[in-house]
């Protein structure tokens, strides 16, 4: 299990974890670790998957693929919500190397509702609504300052509005779903704030618009076939179902019903910000296609020095972070997170590692200079944030 020495079934290459340069002590507090969280029935299963110098060391399946199901299997297929983020940023920026998008276009040249945008300003506990001050480009999108918000990341009166919108519903389309977004107010000035948010979602619309395509179609043919990623897509076809990991029905922390999005059936609305489903397996491909800077197997995705700027941090010292969900000493890039500083952050980590994760449980990380990758694939929302860290420590302690 520590120990990787055959072809798995991504095609990835592989090698032992002495060769990776892996502590076999370490791996092993690792497997041993994540099976102690089974048994104490926080999660029901974990699938766990590191990576050195492009080739796998280290793959364990730990507890079940659902309460009460199946052992955890290498081909398990799990919702991984904000995971689809960086995909969909890969996509966008095909585009831009295409010379049919720049970063610095408006977004109001592809959805021209956003011509014209209000930011939302409390006073006095009322809202009231003032022209932005420049318009939202399409590097706002990207690296989310472009004054659209989720409505579950805060409180304010201008989150309210989006929780009262429906914007999470899967009854709309990509289309109605942007046009929504459009009559809304943003939280902040765009360019000011980072804030996580719709963003990813209208990037989307913007590959539809621009491609002609479904958004599915699109990243279809040109990511997910090129790269051999035969799992991934906006919903698992009925024959593989019974490959679907689920969560406990209640949280065993709270108490509280789990309801995760519905999969088992095309949705309308392909969610560019949280709308995927995928395996480890194909994640890894995707991103060793990073690792690898923009191609795998001698197929190109996108160029080097385009990775390389996507994993660059885009927010400077003038960006105002507004939501907790980026850690101290890191910036943002064009889809990823991106590590500058060894210190200041809850775990450890390198210089310029780029990273993000997924509402249910899902992370992975990108260290280039160490030609490190790691993905963890969980369905336990309300116990993301306890293994992301756990998972993080672990990793970087099994680091010879």
């Amino acid at each position: 299990m520590n120990d990787v020495r055959k072809r798995n079934s991504s095609e990835l290459p592989v090698t032992s974890a002495k060769e990776a340069g892996l502590s076999a002590a370490g791996l092993t507090r690792l497997g041993e670790v994540m099976r102690r969280e089974v048994d104490a029935k926080h999660v029901p299963g974990i699938a766990m998957l590191i990576s050195r110098g492009g080739k796998i060391a280290y793959r364990e399946n730990v507890g079940r693929l659902r309460p009460g199901g199946p052992p955890m299997r290498a081909d398990g297929i799990f919702r991984i919500y904000s995971m689809t983020k960086p995909i969909v940023s890969v996509a966008a920026m095909m585009l831009v190397e295409e010379g049919r998008l720049f970063l610095s276009d408006p977004l109001s040249k592809y959805i021209p509702e956003f011509a014209e945008p209000k930011v939302g300003i409390e006073v006095r506990g009322k809202l009231k609504l003032v022209p932005a001050a420049r318009p939202i480009t399409i590097q706002d999108l990207f690296r989310h300052t472009s004054g659209l918000t989720y409505g579950f990341t805060g409180t304010s009166l201008v989150q309210k509005l989006y929780v009262e919108g429906a914007l999470l519903s899967q009854d709309q389309t990509n289309a109605t779903h942007v046009a929504a977004l459009a009559k809304l107010p943003l939280l902040n000035q765009p360019g000011t704030y980072w804030d996580y948010g719709h963003s990813t979602d209208v990037i989307g619309r913007v590959v539809e618009i621009i491609s002609g395509e479904k958004l599915g179609a699109f990243l279809q043919q040109r990511i997910f076939a090129p790269l051999g990623m035969s799992d991934t897509g906006f919903h698992a076809p009925p024959a593989k179902h019974d490959r679907l990991a689920e969560p406990f029905e209640t949280d065993p922390d709270t108490g509280a019903a789990v309801k995760l999005i519905e999969t088992r059936v095309p949705p309308r609305f392909e969610s560019a910000g949280g709308g995927l489903v995928s395996t480890i397996e194909d994640y890894a491909r995707f991103a060793h296609m990073l690792l690898h800077g923009g191609s795998l197997d001698g197929v190109r995705i996108l160029g080097r020095k385009t990775v390389a700027y996507m994993a660059s941090d885009h927010l400077g010292p003038n960006v105002k972070i507004g939501a907790e969900l980026l850690p101290p000493g890191h910036g943002f890039g064009l889809g990823f997170a991106v590590r500058l500083a060894e210190g200041m952050a809850p775990t450890p980590g390198t210089v310029g590692e780029f990273y993000w994760g997924g509402i249910a449980g899902t992370a992975f990380f990108i260290a280039p200079k160490e030609e490190l990758v790691a993905i963890m694939l969980v369905q336990a929302p309300g116990q993301r944030l306890y293994y992301r860290q756990l998972f993080r420590y672990l990793v970087h302690a099994a680091l010879d």
